[in-house]
């Protein structure tokens, strides 16, 4: 301002160039005047106090304004600072609750892309919302009166306790006020013992004469043996694996016509045991349970030396009458049987019965490690005993139709509701089941209950849950096998993923997950966020890396898995969570697998142990019910693969004196990897919050299991570009949801 004064003073004049008459005219038509004075030293003051002039006024008007524009602008950016501070808060604070739970550093990832994200139609419930919920809905009361009720008695297939506790599921779903509940009914063909003849063991001299009868229990038996009679010299084999034939084979000892005798375990389930025996040369096969492998002191929680161990011999799952096709009506398929049905009869024996007949024979000792715990037996493998007698055996069994119950009760999605994330449990037991059947239907019912309260209290799950109690499971899954068959063709455009409960509590300290490998992730974030029920303090993760690793917790899928039907047959991701203990449960499978026993076991530690167990399921549960994208890592068979690859190369040489290669592999891999990881870069750069493309990618992380599975089909591993694009549909031909 004093500038311009200045300026203004130190002119004598100042002339604007207008005419009178425009200055008029424009007057007259209302134009603004335009004035211009002249500052005197003695107005000065005056100018001062009050702007006479408008371009000091304009001046004085900036001057102020910027003051008051600065204040404005500092309030508004102290509120948005405050606010946005707030918003951050409350928000992160909903998304990371389970921080505490986990080590320091370590981060809350989401493998696969899961987005966090407020669920749908709950207002304000984030994921960490979710999982406080869940855990406190969780209740560990009755679990132990679940099991105990259910293992109070034998209950079989087709049996009238079997049929009562059916009724008594299907009461307790429709108790939940579930979105819907239902049955489905079946005829599958199952064996037991014949009632009029009982299955027997002898030792017979030279002629053929029987010389000692050898007591049996009359209700152990192997389901699905062959059935009649065979005599031979005895083989000891350990534990029935493919190793301990080819020793057999290099120690020059032949099993053809012989009865081997095997024992429980080993990693080998007794359908593989009797195939393989089958397959060289055996004529019978005997199973016991070696207290090397099983305790077998009854004062010490163990077996007595008097009990066998049952077990199916059906190497395949489902009912081997209706290979390939459901069980819906036997009247619209040809009469077959399954391949995997053994043609040497089975029979399981108890430790004293096996003691009695490996104290007699003679011939090579076998190798150190396959020496057991039986009393007064020196370890030689055969085949003769010292009297010179052999073995006969006869197993009488009886085909029967048997009319099956699954039960189902789901709780629908909001979203996608086409899309089932599905928890399973075997319902029967050919003894009381404790283990075996009790425990899977106690933390099935809870997580029934648990999510229904969830429901109830806001929780809007995106995709649908489905929760089943399968029957005849202790005939090899048959129940759930023949639902797949009847549905197979539409399944892996539905299913998400399948949970197996079945056996999940054999103890309470180490963790084993049998999962697919697009489930690793899945399983890796949630033992990060459950607390370990035997060390408090301790997550699972945290726990199993003190003890050499969290790898070990990951397995494959095996054949009698509850789990293993759903990825094999129908392509579905699946898992079989168990804890266990390094003493191996001795009970399972035997007419002492009792609450009791198992409660005795785990020190009264039962309802923490399915505390934590409905904890982890439940988180993995409510990440796929959850989140916008399927946390699957599509990338994960790629490793799988090449680890496969690597064993295969291994057998080159063998592979090429066959004529065969095992390149395609190699080639196959590296096309599913790069289709894979294209894949996951479009669903990590894409806007998830976008409908339509969120289904689009699921739909195709949910097919990648079965395109790679079926490589006559165009999504085969032959044809990544399915990966990719997600080609190749099936239309279903039958709807297994019956609204």
């Amino acid at each position: 301002m004093d500038t311009i004064r200045t300026r203004l003073r130190q002119s004598t004049s100042v002339s604007l160039q207008r005419s009178v008459g425009v200055a008029d005219d424009e007057e007259a038509a209302g134009a603004p005047r335009v004035e211009l004075r002249f500052v005197t030293p003695e107005a000065e003051e005056e100018m001062e106090a009050e702007p006479s002039s408008d371009v000091e006024a304009l001046m004085l008007g900036h001057r102020y304004g910027n003051r008051k524009t600065c204040v404005l602008l500092c309030v508004c950016g102290i509120v948005l600072f405050t606010t946005a501070f707030l918003l951050a808060y409350a928000v992160l604070g909903g998304l990371c609750p389970c921080s505490k739970m986990r080590g320091q550093g370590e981060e809350d990832e989401q493998p696969g892309g899961g987005a966090k994200l407020p669920a749908e139609g709950g207002v304000g419930l984030y994921l960490g919302d979710l999982r406080v919920m869940m855990r406190r809905l969780l209740q560990d009361e009755d679990i132990f009166n679940t099991v105990s009720r259910v293992s109070r008695a034998n209950h079989p297939p087709g049996s009238s306790e079997g049929t009562s506790l059916a009724s008594e599921i299907l009461g307790r779903f429709r108790q939940l006020q579930m979105d819907h509940t239902w049955t489905e009914s079946l005829y599958a063909t199952l064996q037991f013992p014949d009632r009029s003849q009982r299955s027997s063991l002898w030792l017979v001299d030279s002629s053929g004469q029987i010389s000692d009868q050898i007591s049996l229990n009359p209700s152990d038996f192997c389901p699905y043996s062959a059935t009649g009679s065979t005599t031979g010299d005895v083989v000891y084999a350990n534990y029935g694996r493919p190793q301990d034939f080819n020793w057999l084979k290099s120690a020059g000892l032949s099993v053809v016509g012989c009865v081997v005798v095997m024992r429980v375990g080993g990693g080998v389930s007794f359908a593989e045991k009797v195939w393989l025996a089958e397959r060289n040369g055996a004529s019978g096969a005997l199973i016991y349970p070696d207290p090397a492998d099983l305790p077998q002191d009854p004062r010490r929680l163990g077996l007595n030396t008097h009990t066998a161990v049952s077990e199916h011999v059906h190497l395949g799952s489902g009912d081997p009458f209706t290979p390939g096709f459901p069980s819906f009506n036997h009247t619209q398929f040809p009469p077959i049987q399954s391949s995997g049905l053994p043609l040497i009869p089975a029979l399981p024996i108890s430790a004293t019965v096996a003691a009695k007949l490996l104290s007699q024979l003679t011939g090579p000792p076998c190798p150190p490690s396959w020496r057991g715990r039986l009393p007064y037996v020196r370890c030689v493998v055969g085949p003769q005993f010292s009297s010179g007698r052999r073995v006969k055996m006869a197993v009488h069994n009886v085909m029967t139709p048997v009319l099956l119950n699954n039960i189902f009760s789901s709780l629908e999605g909001r979203m996608e509701p086409d899309q089932y994330i599905i928890l399973g449990a075997q319902r029967d037991s050919l003894g009381p089941g404790a283990v075996k059947s009790g425990v899977g239907t106690a933390m099935l019912l809870e997580l029934a209950r648990t999510f229904s309260a969830m429901v109830k209290n806001g929780f809007s799950p995106r995709r649908s849950l489905l929760f089943v109690s399968w029957d005849a499971g202790d005939f090899g899954n048959v129940g759930a096998t023949e639902w797949l068959e009847g549905y197979l063709s539409m399944l892996h455009l539905k299913a998400v993923a399948y949970f197996s409960l079945d056996q999940a509590i054999m103890g309470d300290d180490v963790l084993s997950a049998c999962s697919s490998p697009l489930l690793v992730d899945l399983v890796d974030a949630a033992i990060r966020q459950v607390e370990h029920p035997k060390h408090a303090g301790q997550t699972i993760y945290s726990q199993a890396e003190r003890e050499g690793g969290s790898w070990r917790i990951m397995k494959p899928l095996y054949l009698n898995s509850g789990a293993y039907s759903f990825t094999a047959f129908a392509g579905v991701p699946a898992v079989e969570l168990r804890f266990t203990e390094d003493r191996a449960y001795p009970f399972i499978n035997t007419p002492f697998d009792s609450a009791s026993r198992l409660q005795e076991v785990l020190g009264g530690r039962l309802g923490v142990t399915g505390q934590s167990l409905g904890e982890l399921v439940g988180e993995m549960v409510l990440r796929l019910a959850h989140d916008h994208i399927l946390p699957l890592r599509i990338t994960s068979y790629a490793q799988t693969v090449l680890q496969f690859s690597a064993q295969l190369n291994r057998h080159s040489a063998e592979l090429q004196a066959r004529g065969l290669s095992p390149q395609w592999v190699f080639s196959a891999r590296g096309d599913y990897s790069r289709a894979a990881e294209t894949l996951q870069r479009a669903i990590d750069y894409s806007d998830m919050h976008d409908q339509t493309t969120a289904r689009s990618y699921n739909t195709r992380i949910m097919r990648v299991q079965t395109l790679l599975q079926h490589p006559h089909h165009e999504g085969g591993i032959l044809f990544p570009v399915s990966v990719r694009l997600g080609g190749g549909d099936a239309l279903p031909s039958r709807d297994p949801w019956p609204w």
